[in-house]
């Protein structure tokens, strides 16, 4: 592989990052992209319902310590598979931090075969949980930030074009 182009899960990592910026809940910004094949069934990051206010400009709507306002990233991103009728079955979650419990739960009922993280959430029954349903999980170190991106051949494919 090239020293340029960064290994699939590197890859999908850093684009649950990209995700992540969309994200309206300042108590945590989450990202997850699902993929089977290497293809991109779907994006999520936590925010508000459709038509509510988001958090960050409102403030959050807390209960038991818990902002109650966001749908979670990867629930955004079960949901988005559901209403465009794309099938999770056999897919892999990147996701920027561990699952909560409940979404944990979500992401083995949707059929998510695997889940990779870099960074981790205090929730241990999500773990319990995923060993339970055989879902592997893998952490790696967080991607680099940097987006590499090359102008190098910009000018002379653009002239060509004229």
């Amino acid at each position: 592989m090239s020293d340029h182009r960064p290994a699939w899960d590197v890859y999908f990592l850093k684009l649950a990052m990209l995700v992540s910026e969309r994200a309206t809940c300042p108590r945590m910004h989450c990202g997850c992209v699902l993929v089977r094949d290497k293809r991109i069934l779907s994006t999520g990051y936590n925010g508000s319902i459709p038509g509510d206010v988001h958090c960050e400009d409102h403030g959050c709507m807390i209960e038991d310590n818990h902002c109650v306002r966001t749908i979670h990233a990867e629930m955004n991103a079960i949901l988005q598979c559901s209403i465009h009728g794309v099938s999770t079955q056999g897919a892999t979650a990147y996701i920027t931090n561990m699952p909560c419990t409940n979404c944990a739960k979500s992401l083995i009922a949707a059929g998510i075969k695997e889940i990779i993280i870099f960074s981790d959430y205090h929730d241990t029954k999500a773990e319990e949980f995923f060993k339970i349903a055989n879902v592997k999980i893998s952490r790696l170190d967080m991607p680099g930030t940097t987006i590499n991106y090359n102008l190098k051949n910009y000018s002379s494919a653009r002239e060509i074009k004229k």
